[in-house]
């Protein structure tokens, strides 16, 4: 059983209160939750990284309960998800790839009735380095509204044989949203598409 010692948990939490035309009934809320860990497989090769997504999951539920506290802690306002990973430059993208399982279900159990995939980026970076953490509908992957990103960085990591595995969560689609296609009202979310 490997380890994923954490080293540091860093939240971020937006409100949209206006984007260039008449202010929306309600803001839209975006919110972030990353760590920091130590990554057990940096500077080598592991053929079988698999199992060490069960390793994962506290982290998961853990992070997933300080997104949906920052969003007021009401379940059924938050339609909108997505993951990542940023892998030191000691790891491989396989390693950010682990949080597939542990991120992704964590999200999706708590949330109850989500169908749709969780939208996920990884990246090998450095100090500093950024990620941009898609978002998109928790129940239908087809509503246009809800096509965006965070953006994540932290000055303190990841140092080279760490992760930064980040969980993001949103109310609202996008501020002024008027691309067309599904609806949030047209959602059946039966199939995680539609």
């Amino acid at each position: 059983m490997p380890e994923f010692p954490i080293r540091k948990i860093a939240l971020l939490n937006e409100e949209s209160l206006h984007d260039g035309g008449p202010a929306p009934e309600q803001p839209r809320r975006r919110a972030a939750a990353w760590a920091i860990v130590q990554n057990p497989f940096a500077g080598g090769y592991s053929a079988e990284l698999q199992s060490a997504m069960d390793d994962l999951k506290p982290l998961g539920r853990l992070l997933t309960e300080r997104l949906i506290a920052m969003l007021g802690g009401d379940t059924a306002l938050i339609d909108g998800y997505g993951k990542g990973a940023i892998v030191g430059t000691a790891g491989e993208l396989e390693h950010g790839a682990l949080w597939h399982v542990p991120g992704g279900y964590a999200m999706r159990e708590r949330l109850g009735a989500s169908k749709a995939i969780v939208p996920s980026a990884m990246k090998l970076g450095a100090f500093s380095a950024s990620l941009d953490v898609p978002l998109g509908h928790a129940n239908a992957a087809y509503v246009r509204s809800h096509f965006d990103a965070i953006t994540v960085a932290d000055p303190q990591g990841p140092r080279p044989d760490e992760i930064l595995f980040v969980l993001a969560m949103s109310i609202g689609g996008r501020v002024h949203s008027r691309m067309g296609g599904l609806e949030v009202w047209q959602v059946k979310g039966e199939d995680g598409l539609r």
